[in-house]
């Protein structure tokens, strides 16, 4: 069995891509970090991520290869591709998207572009390059207002409620039709409203500990009882370098979706009090009504990430809030 030695990240100057090529870094992997350093937010942001990341290849001895691209261009992504070589020996984790709910129904051709045929780019590099192994970046909003809970993997599916989950529902199809006909394993990971530091800065936990940092108020969509599957970072990352591992061992193709999340449900009005207990201010509240695309509750039933990929989070929320907060006040605003 040959082992990877070569990891290609898409989005690996993102919240989620620059912490995992730091940790496949520190494994001693060899990791081609491709990134279009857009404007979506602050691409200072994207600079301080990626300065993390080369100062943890220089503590790490290990090799790091930056390719600036779009995913919608074939060619950057080819580049991308060669750059990672060996083939059979590298795996490739896509994470790079259009990401949010309420920007995709703004903007649903631009998703669609980026997050379904940019994920065919991918899919074409890695059989053009004969690359076997892939963990694709899912989402739990492909669930969307499913009545049973806790989200199980064998759920329908077939109902998203925004433009972003069927973009996301529309990659693992693609995945699974490049697994049946050309033998690529997948591992499609289903994540969960993943927090911590570094966190994008349109997400809630970190614009709503901005908010409350200048004493401003916090936009309070609904009644406060919608749900939230918070999963910090460390845990995130736990489950993606599983799915590595899963796929490495399999001794014939797989394809398999699995749920990363935290097996734990925290309520809005909740989030916030535990935002203003660690900051140590009372939260004001902008009350809104609830959104469009927005789902009443998730709740991952890991169940399956548990057996297959050794999966077990360790952060629950109230202690993930704390260390989120402590990063802001360190570092988050600086940048």
């Amino acid at each position: 069995m040959k082992s990877t030695s070569s990891v290609l990240v898409t989005g690996g100057a993102g919240f989620i891509g620059s912490h995992l090529c730091e940790a496949l870094l520190q494994q001693g992997k060899r990791v081609v970090l491709f990134d279009n350093f857009n404007d979506f937010y602050d691409p200072a942001i994207k600079a301080c991520n990626l300065a993390e990341v080369r100062a943890a290849a220089r503590l790490a001895g290990a090799e790091l290869v930056v390719q600036k691209g779009d995913l919608r261009r074939p060619d950057d992504v080819q580049r991308a591709f060669a750059a990672l070589g060996e083939g059979a020996q590298a795996a490739v984790v896509h994470l790079a998207a259009m990401a949010g709910v309420r920007p995709s129904i703004a903007q649903p051709a631009l998703y669609n572009e980026v997050n379904v045929t940019g994920t065919l780019h991918v899919l074409e590099a890695c059989r053009q390059f004969a690359v076997e192994r892939l963990a694709f970046a899912s989402s739990s909003s492909v669930y969307g207002n499913n009545p049973k809970v806790p989200f199980c993997e064998s759920d329908n599916v077939d109902y998203p409620i925004s433009p972003y989950a069927a973009t996301k529902k529309a990659g693992e199809l693609l995945c699974h039709n490049y697994h049946h006909l050309y033998g690529l394993s997948v591992a499609c990971l289903r994540f969960f409203t993943v927090y911590g530091p570094r966190q994008r800065p349109d997400l809630a936990i970190h614009k709503f500990t901005r908010l409350l940092d200048a004493d401003q108020k916090i936009p309070f969509f609904g009644d406060g009882t919608t749900r939230r599957d918070y999963t910090f970072i460390t845990d995130t990352l736990q489950g993606i370098l599983g799915s590595l591992q899963w796929l490495q061992e399999a001794r014939s193709p797989v394809y398999d979706v699995f749920n990363l999340g935290e097996s734990q449900t925290v309520t809005l009005a909740e989030l916030v009090r535990l935002l203003g207990k660690a900051m140590g201010k009372e939260p004001q509240l902008q009350k809104l009504p609830m959104q469009p695309g927005d789902v009443v509750c998730t709740y991952a039933d890991i169940s399956k990430a548990r057996q297959h990929l050794g999966y077990a989070p360790e952060v629950a929320v109230d202690e993930g809030v704390e260390r989120f907060v402590q990063w802001f006040c360190q570092a988050g605003k600086k940048t």
